[in-house]
């Protein structure tokens, strides 16, 4: 089971056109405010990706604001952990337990969950909280980090299992984010 002092969220590539494209975009982005808001109340840190940025335009505003305390990582590449800066950060981390969200699940997701599994993390991909432009696509990407090793999980059972109890001021507020 992920801890909240062990893990890591991804928010990868969520961005510009390309992002308004998404299967289920608004369901997409609602999910990912939820989590984003619940990592937040959780201190569960959270490592924001772009993928070249001054082309395919910055992250959707309704994230981008949730994110104001943070900067996006810019990269070129596919997979986060082929971006040193990615990997110098997460490394300072110093955790070892990954929750991946974004776009699109077939390729960036995909990729970088299958590098992550490669250097021994825990991966968990968020199902609600990732897409790519058709369903087929998701579904096939989703199937492919199944059968390389991650798990797939979904927003509710995020939080409790980083909760783990039906008391305090986190659970509290968490059980507001989800109703």
């Amino acid at each position: 089971m992920f801890s909240t002092d062990n893990t890591v969220m991804l928010l990868v590539d969520v961005q510009g056109q390309l992002a308004q494209l998404m299967y289920e975009k608004e369901k997409l982005f609602q999910s990912l405010e939820r989590l984003i808001k619940g990592m937040q109340i959780l201190g569960v840190p959270i490592l924001w990706m772009e993928q070249i940025p001054g082309k395919l335009g910055p992250t959707v505003a309704d994230i981008a604001h949730l994110m104001a305390k943070e900067t996006p990582i810019e990269k070129d590449v596919f997979s986060c952990c082929q971006e040193p800066v990615f990997m110098e950060k997460f490394d300072a981390l110093g955790r070892n337990q990954i929750l991946i969200t974004g776009i699109e699940t077939h390729i960036c997701v995909f990729q970088t969950a299958y590098d992550l599994l490669n250097k021994g993390y825990e991966v968990q991909v968020v199902s609600d909280c990732v897409s790519s432009r058709t369903k087929e696509n998701k579904d096939i990407g989703l199937r492919r980090t199944i059968q390389s090793g991650a798990q797939i999980t979904c927003v509710e059972m995020v939080f409790f299992e980083l909760i783990q109890r039906a008391k305090g001021d986190a659970f509290r507020q968490i059980v507001k984010l989800i109703k």
